[in-house]
């Protein structure tokens, strides 16, 4: 029995070793770094990232501080991000640009640090821990390499960032308002004002606050907020409510 255990393992054993042997192209140890790199770069365009990975961190470990070096590094992070394996990638880009500051990779490496973290944004309704390392990080992109290419890629994702956030403060605030917990949905509401005023939420921010202090019986703050929302949103669907509230109570709207 033992002896047919032993067999087993050792037959599972050569396997593997084949296995591995054909996972690795049969690739010699006694490639120069631009020979690996070519192999590396072959592997990585093929999307056989999982060998690509070893190649490139071949290179990095046996070559330190060779021309290659930086490059192996980048596409050592783009493998793992092209595998998903986001939190992983971002550690290696900000290992590039720890050690290679001076590389061509560094706006890249920043950038996909910042859309590491995007790609790890959960949706509105979970925890926003990694919307907000996200933004943080399109901003030092954007603040560190003002001229990059990646500069109209990192604003539209810094945008749809900062959307995901203002959806998220104006649901709790809507979820107050619905319960008539109307103080707390204004705190919400001024929140997303206060933050988000560029996002589609501020307009539906201003609106739902001024109706929570009618709600309240507050005529003056109601009053202040209609007339702040018809500054403006002249041409929103609510204006013409908004003035018929004002006018209701006596206020001149001073609107045409």
């Amino acid at each position: 029995m033992n002896h047919f255990i032993t067999r087993n393992i050792i037959v599972l054993l050569l396997i593997l070793i084949a296995l591995t042997g054909c996972g690795r192209k049969n690739i010699k140890p006694t490639l120069s770094p631009e020979e690996r790199m070519a192999k590396a770069q072959k592997m990585f365009t093929d999307g056989d990232y999982l060998d690509a990975k070893t190649e490139f961190r071949i290179i990095i470990l046996n070559f330190p501080g060779g021309s290659l070096s930086d490059q192996a590094q980048f596409f050592l992070a783009e493998c793992h991000y092209n595998l998903k394996e986001y939190i992983l990638a971002g550690e290696e880009y900000k290992k590039l640009i720890r050690a290679y500051p001076n590389s061509d990779y560094v706006d890249d490496a920043q950038f996909k640090i910042a859309m590491s973290n995007y790609k790890l944004s959960p949706k509105s309704a979970l925890d926003q821990n990694y919307t907000d390392k996200a933004i943080e990080e399109f901003q030092r992109f954007l603040e560190d390499y003002p001229n990059s290419d990646l500069v109209p890629e990192a604003n539209k994702f810094m945008k749809k960032s900062r959307e995901k956030l203002g959806d998220k403060n104006f649901k709790i605030a809507e979820s107050y308002r619905k319960r008539a917990v109307f103080r707390s949905a204004i705190i919400y509401y001024d929140y997303v004002l206060d933050n988000y005023y560029d996002t589609p939420f501020a307009e539906a921010s201003l609106w739902q606050k001024a109706e929570c202090y009618r709600q309240l019986g507050d005529q003056d703050q109601a009053a202040k907020f209609y007339k702040l929302y018809l500054e403006k949103y002249p041409k929103s669907s609510n204006a013409a409510k908004a003035k018929d509230l004002l006018s209701s109570n006596g206020n001149n709207t001073n609107q045409d």
